[in-house]
């Protein structure tokens, strides 16, 4: 039994050729045409009608490119040239335009066609809902990234517009920390001191987590030492635990000590965050830390540390949502404890980003643990570390040159160097600080990044370009000032000329160093401006 009667032995082999195209044509759901070289329509398959509107009747000895968007023709008549210029065996062209419907609206076909002898076969298929989600596809990825350049301006605004106050409270409360005070004063200024310090760190928890939303943030490795990389953070910690009554507890393998590289800060960063929660979260009893490095031949150097308290803990429910954003383990924490619920989360990022793992189990009412391992090969000498250490600031002959425009900023500076440098010259905008570079000599600048009128990435730029008019200057180091933390905004100054970036809040330890940083380069016989 076959599905198809024979062909009649009367047939020609023409007609049964006729007889399956008119079949094939009649079936098929795609547009097919065959067209003279002239561009007039042989035969169109039955698919016009429900597509397009047009029967097979209404298209024959019509000329195809009539029914083409006038807007689409130029195009259209290159893809004709190419088709009709083709070799037997050339590739299948294609071609995408759009068709004018039978009741005058415009249908978006894609095609693809060769040449036989003297005629062109063709088939369509009709794309408009396609090519209509693609392009809102399109348009709904150019509307996200708006809304990311949006955000990720408003949290640079928002970092400049806290960030500048702050630096005030932060630094002057430095300041006057330093001075002699009462008891009660000194309880004081550490309570502000320590507002401000908390301020600042959701502050740049949220930068942080913005940046690594948008993949903007970036690690940077260099030769450290591990004693020195994880002291603050843990001398920090201890201060707080002592206050709270709790022990704490450091344990270093032998072999967790010496010249690593790797990024110092983000592995103090992640060790902060854990110990400040285990401390925060821990009412009585001890948190305790542990440090390890494994190294095995053929196999990398890993730090591995764990954080572990005796503190609320959690459960299961709680764990598996523990490091995402803005997540904490129940909603009683925030009001208890206080927090955003970033810091897990920048830990679990920044631990990924360096190809490590993050882990934590705990038990409701008895404590939590967190572990961490982190690839961190060895530095090849400690010789390499000596050059990443901060030199201390010479003797106080330095010349200075400050451009700020907030007073508070000023005074602040003033304060912090007043026994630190020779002189000190405070201009209140980026014009200003050209003037008075062009006009004194100075040993540093430290140049505020936004200011009114000439801000500070102009100024540096005009003080670099007034120092290569003139062979045999020296050039001046810049310490550039900026609320602005974000990376783009550090290479946004390294491309004016400036030296360092320094974000603010500003205490007087980050600014002495900064400045001895960049006054090392300081040569005293260099030649002095005529």
């Amino acid at each position: 039994m076959t599905l198809h009667p024979p062909i009649s032995a009367s047939l020609t082999v023409a007609d049964a050729d006729e007889a399956d195209l008119a079949t094939f044509f009649g079936v098929s759901l795609d547009l097919l045409v065959i067209r003279e070289l002239d561009g007039r329509i042989v035969r169109a398959s039955a698919s016009w009608a429900t597509t397009l509107g047009y029967s097979p009747e209404d298209l024959e000895g019509r000329l195809i490119l009539s029914l083409v968007h006038p807007d689409d023709l130029p195009a259209t008549h290159h893809s004709v040239q190419e088709v009709e210029n083709r070799r037997p065996g050339d590739p299948v062209l294609g071609h995408v335009n759009r068709y004018r419907h039978k009741d005058g609206r415009f249908v978006t076909l894609e095609w693809r066609a060769q040449r036989y002898r003297d005629r062109i076969y063709a088939v369509a298929r009709d794309v408009t809902e396609k090519m209509a989600a693609e392009q809102a596809l399109i348009e709904a990825k150019l509307a996200a990234e708006a809304a990311n350049r949006a955000k990720s301006e408003f949290l640079a605004n928002m970092s400049h517009e806290v960030r500048t106050p702050l630096n005030g409270v932060i630094g002057v409360v430095d300041a006057l920390s330093r001075t002699a005070l009462t008891p009660d004063q000194a309880e004081m200024v550490e309570l502000i001191g320590a507002s401000g310090v908390t301020l600042e760190r959701l502050v740049s928890d949220l930068l942080d987590v913005s940046r690594i939303e948008a993949g903007k943030l970036r690690l940077e490795p260099r030769p450290f030492d591990l004693d020195e990389a994880l002291s603050a953070p843990l001398e920090a910690q201890r201060r707080l635990a002592r206050d709270k009554g709790l022990s704490f507890i450091v344990e270093r393998a032998p072999e967790a000590s010496g010249a690593f590289i790797g990024d110092p800060v983000r592995i103090g960063q992640i060790l902060s965050n854990l110990l400040s929660n285990a401390v925060k979260f821990t009412g009585r009893g001890q948190v305790a830390v542990r440090f390890k490095i494994s190294e095995a031949a053929c196999a990398p150097t890993l730090l591995s540390f764990e954080v572990q308290d005796t503190g609320v803990g959690f459960g299961p429910d709680q764990a598996a949502r523990l490091f995402e954003r803005f997540s904490q383990a129940d909603a009683t924490i925030a009001r208890r404890f206080g927090g955003t619920g970033l810091g897990l989360s920048i830990c679990r990022s920044l631990t990924q980003m360096m190809g490590g793992r993050i882990e934590a189990r705990s038990t409701p009412g008895e404590g939590s643990l967190f572990q961490v391992e982190l690839p961190l090969p060895r530095a090849a000498s400690a010789a390499e570390t000596a050059e990443q250490t901060p030199p201390l600031l010479p003797a106080p002959s330095l010349r200075v040159l400050l451009a700020e425009d907030h007073p508070v900023n000023q005074r602040l500076v003033q304060l912090i160097l007043a026994d630190h440098v020779a002189e000190l010259t405070v201009v209140d905008d980026g014009a200003q600080a050209v003037a008075a570079f062009q006009d004194g000599r100075f040993d540093v600048v430290v140049m505020d990044m936004q200011m009114p009128g000439v801000d500070g990435l102009s100024a540096t730029r005009a003080i670099r370009a007034f120092e290569a008019a003139r062979p045999g200057l020296r050039r001046t180091p810049v310490l550039m000032l900026s609320a602005n933390a974000m990376d783009e905004h550090r290479a946004e100054a390294r491309a004016a000329g400036a030296d360092l970036h320094l974000a603010k809040p500003v205490t007087a330890a980050a600014l002495l160093s900064a400045l001895a940083a960049v006054a090392a380069e300081t040569d005293d016989a260099a030649v002095d401006r005529p």
